[in-house]
């Protein structure tokens, strides 16, 4: 595209991306991570409350003194799309555009579209690109009491060449296998790779990572996805970056990013988040670099 460019640094941009996205050169990122707005027909809002000493409050807390929920601040975001797909599809022609030949586009979905987004997928990228389908289980939220109550994303997975995309399952963290008993100690003590149904809490409401981001994602689920399909240096995309959870990952990781959202409020959680997750990741290469420098006069 005429004016294109590979990204230099990271950054993190404000607009919406069907605009913001023809900056990037083809095959400009290893990873595209895309976590759109799941269509639900409604409003998402994250309140943050504060419990206040009131002697009518409707709340009793320690030794029966009464407190009431006092609301300290709201954010949201529209998630109502009459024609979801046709919102979609130039967006995930960008993102396959994107992918450098060993890439890789993990796309995060619920359960009300990701049958309608997987047939989009497979006509924008080829069916035989296909690579997963992801199942994040949690429990947490409402039961209903009419039907089974739906406790999973979806992550759908594609390759932009199936002959040579980047995958190293040696790299994503292990987790303890469900009956240890079943196999040998020393198997138990290692752990075993992931398989596509990946069991992870919801971010903790008192954890470091809670940024009170509505619909914010947790950093576990986001590290499996870069360390197996990046490598160090390697650059990320995500143009629905809300809390900037893949910025936060990647800096970590040695990673480099590139976050895109049309909230000005996203945009500030994430320059505040990124910027202290930049601080840390300094603190620890200078770490490193002093036990290496030790090291050397030994």
């Amino acid at each position: 595209m005429t004016g294109a460019a590979r990204p230099l640094r990271d950054q993190i941009l404000l607009g919406d991306n069907l605009k913001l996205l023809p900056r990037f050169s083809d095959g400009s990122f290893q990873l595209v991570y895309l976590d759109p707005p799941f269509n639900t027909g409604r409003p998402q809002e994250r309140r943050t409350l504060a419990a206040v000493s009131d002697s009518e409050g409707e709340r009793v807390g320690f030794g029966g003194r009464r407190y009431r929920a006092q609301l300290l601040a709201r954010s949201s975001y529209r998630d109502s799309f009459e024609d979801y797909l046709a919102f979609l599809e130039p967006r995930l022609r960008h993102a396959r555009r994107l992918l450098t030949r060993e890439g890789t586009l993990y796309f995060h979905i619920d359960y009300r579209e990701s049958h309608h987004c997987k047939l989009l997928l497979d006509e924008i990228f080829g069916r035989e690109c296909f690579l997963n389908e992801i199942i994040w289980a949690y429990d947490y939220g409402g039961r209903p009491r009419r039907r089974w109550p739906a406790k999973h994303d979806t992550i759908l997975v594609y390759v932009r060449d199936p002959r040579r995309y980047h995958f190293d399952a040696q790299a994503v963290e292990r987790e303890p296998y469900m009956a240890p008993g079943l196999v040998t100690a020393e198997k138990a003590a290692r752990g075993k790779l992931p398989t596509d149904v990946w069991w992870h809490t919801i971010v903790p409401t008192n954890g470091r990572e809670k940024t009170g981001y509505p619909t914010q994602k947790p950093e576990g689920i986001v590290r499996r996805i870069v360390q197996a399909s990046t490598r160090l240096g390697d650059w990320c995309l995500d143009c629905f970056a809300g809390s900037g959870t893949l910025g936060a990952v990647a800096a970590q990781l040695g990673r480099r990013y590139v976050l895109m959202d049309s909230n000005p409020e996203a945009v500030a959680v994430m320059r505040a988040r990124l910027g202290a997750a930049e601080r840390d990741a300094a603190t620890v290469r200078r770490a490193s670099a002093r036990r290496s420098g030790v090291r050397g006069q030994r």
